[in-house]
């Protein structure tokens, strides 16, 4: 694979990943929204969708990854580092693409963010559409949830390799994607599961210079602890494949 063909491929996938995501989460969240208040499951899905499509996507091309996590387990099981900084490009600016898209679909639901009148409702904070946010804001806790969550999804699918019938099949993705909502609906509910860096990043720096009414804090505070509990889960669960396996 070129570097072209990786860094387009990665763009495309993860924007998609990114539009599927955070739209879900703007569809549960937002007012005037007709999936508004769907629930937790309807976002597991959400995001588990947003993988299969981004996957298969980008799979051609890059091979899918959309994830420095991914990238990163990969990199440190392989000992191959020479294009990681093209995914991690790649993945960052479509991440914020994503985001920036998922906005503009939302955007009449976005621009009446603002107090209603009638029922005295205030504005809906908007970052959890693009990042996470801690139901308990415990630095520790949180990021060790980031990384043992992110470890359950590194080393399962460093193990599908292991698959031939699933790479035969071009079922891979598939299986990934159920394991992304498994993940959601398992292991989310402390910090509604970054387990991508990117992911959390690039939208929530789009999150920043968007012109969203009441649109609240970016809260870059806590910002640190879903690029880095990712990426060390990433690692561990490299080292920990390449010991196993």
């Amino acid at each position: 694979m070129s570097n072209g063909d990786i860094f387009v491929g990665e763009v495309i996938g993860t924007a998609i990943l990114i539009l599927f995501g955070a739209g879900v989460c703007a569809a549960v969240t937002l007012r005037h929204s007709k999936a508004r208040a769907a629930g937790w499951v309807a976002i597991a899905f959400g995001w588990g969708f947003g993988v299969l499509a981004g996957a298969y996507t980008a799979a051609p091309l890059s091979g899918g990854q959309l994830n420095p996590a991914v990238t990163i387990g990969i990199a440190v099981d392989t000992g191959k580092w020479g294009k990681v900084w093209v995914y991690l490009l790649g993945q960052l600016v479509g991440a914020m693409l994503g985001a920036v898209l998922t906005y503009l679909v939302y955007l009449a639901q976005f621009q009446a963010n603002v107090p209603d009148e009638e029922s005295g409702e205030e504005p809906t904070p908007t970052l959890g559409i693009f990042s996470t946010i801690p139901e308990i804001r415990n630095p520790v806790a949180n990021l060790v949830t980031e990384i043992i969550a992110t470890i359950a999804l590194v080393l399962p699918i460093l193990a599908f390799g292991l698959t031939k019938g699933l790479g035969e099949s071009g079922t891979t993705v598939l299986i990934v994607s159920l394991l992304v909502v498994g993940i959601g609906l398992s292991l989310g509910g402390p910090t509604g599961y970054a387990i991508n860096p990117t992911r959390d990043l690039g939208p929530r720096i789009v999150h920043t210079f968007l012109p969203i009414p009441h649109k609240g804090t970016s809260d870059w505070g806590y910002a640190w602890i879903p690029v880095v509990g990712p990426l060390i889960g990433g690692a561990l669960a490299g080292l920990i494949y390449n010991a196993a396996f």
